[in-house]
């Protein structure tokens, strides 16, 4: 099964593609779609929702994670992701891919083994799973590939059906 798992946002939307066979991950990409502050939101949104889609179209996951909101103190800001979602959810859902949505407890709980574990201990965990030689970069690339694990481990027997 191919995963791609996202951690959205409106400045910086991190993706990581997770391959998961044989109880064995393997990194497939990693990175983030990036846009600027003073393009107009709408140009924004836009921007996210071509780069994501031209993503999935390329690395042909058969599931996206994507974390759940959860609203904080700053509405503005929690709107604006929700908006940024909303894209995504759709470039996913134009293109026939699974959607699972997870709660940052549900994904330390899944990577770590403790759902209050630090950043760092799931960035390090990530890490250590996938095989690589340092913690992905920028951290919303490393949130996203703790996104597609979670979904590995979690998704029950969905995982031998897709295989």
């Amino acid at each position: 099964m191919i995963v791609l798992g996202i951690d959205p946002g409106y400045a910086i939307v991190g993706y990581g593609i997770v391959e998961y066979r044989n109880n064995r991950f393997r990194m497939l990409d990693y990175g983030a779609i990036t846009t600027q502050a003073k393009v107009p939101f709408n140009i924004r949104l836009e921007q996210i929702y071509n780069e994501a889609a031209a993503l999935m179209e390329r690395c042909k996951p058969e599931a996206m994670a994507i974390e759940k909101l959860f609203f904080n103190t700053n509405q503005k800001t929690a709107i604006d992701v929700a908006q940024a979602r909303g894209v995504l959810l759709l470039a996913a859902q134009q293109r026939g891919l699974n959607i699972a949505e997870y709660t940052p407890l549900q994904v330390k709980q899944s990577v770590v083994g403790y759902g209050r574990a630090e950043k760092k201990q799931v960035q390090e965990m990530t890490r250590i799973m996938l095989g690589l030689d340092s913690i992905p970069k920028p951290d919303d690339a490393a949130d996203a590939l703790a996104m597609a694990i979670c979904h590995c481990h979690t998704s029950g027997s969905a995982i031998g059906s897709l295989e």
